[in-house]
C-alpha cells in the first residue's frame, strides 16, 4: 500500500470517528463527516468503500447523495432543528463553562454552515 492510499484511509477513518461522535455530541455534524468518509474511501480501499455504502446505518445516506448531489430540504431543516435543539439543552444544562459553551455553539455554527449552505439542497426526499 503507497503512504497516500495509507493518509487518505486515516483520513477516513478520523471522519468517521467524528461522525459516529456527532450522533451523541450536540453540535458535531454527523452527514458531512460520514459523506467525507465515503469519499476519501472511495480513493483509498475497495473494501472499506464498500463497507461504508452497504452500511444500514448510513448506506443509504450516502447512496442517495451520491445520486443526486444533494440532501433533501426536510432532512437539512430537521437536522439544523436537532442540532440546535442538543446544542441549547447541553449549553444550558450540562455545560458549566464558558468555553465548552462556546465551543459548543461554535461547532453548531460550522455545522449549519456546512448543512445548510455547503451541501446543495433537492425539494423532494425522492429521487
Amino acid at each position: 500500500m503507497n503512504v497516500f492510499r495509507f493518509v487518505l484511509i486515516v483520513l477516513g477513518t478520523l471522519s468517521l470517528a467524528l461522525g459516529i461522535i456527532g450522533i451523541f455530541v450536540p453540535g458535531l455534524p454527523t452527514t458531512p463527516f460520514i459523506l467525507l468518509t465515503a469519499g476519501l474511501y472511495m480513493r483509498s480501499s475497495d473494501w472499506l468503500y464498500k463497507w461504508v455504502i452497504n452500511n444500514r446505518f448510513v448506506g443509504s445516506y450516502v447512496q442517495n447523495f451520491q445520486k443526486s448531489n444533494s440532501i433533501p430540504l426536510q432532512t437539512k431543516l430537521y437536522s439544523i432543528a436537532m442540532m440546535w435543539t442538543m446544542i441549547g439543552i447541553s449549553t444550558f444544562f450540562f455545560i458549566e463553562s464558558l468555553w465548552g459553551k462556546g465551543l459548543v455553539v461554535l461547532a453548531g455554527v460550522v455545522g449549519t454552515v456546512v448543512v445548510g449552505i455547503v451541501i446543495k439542497t433537492r425539494k423532494h426526499s425522492n429521487l
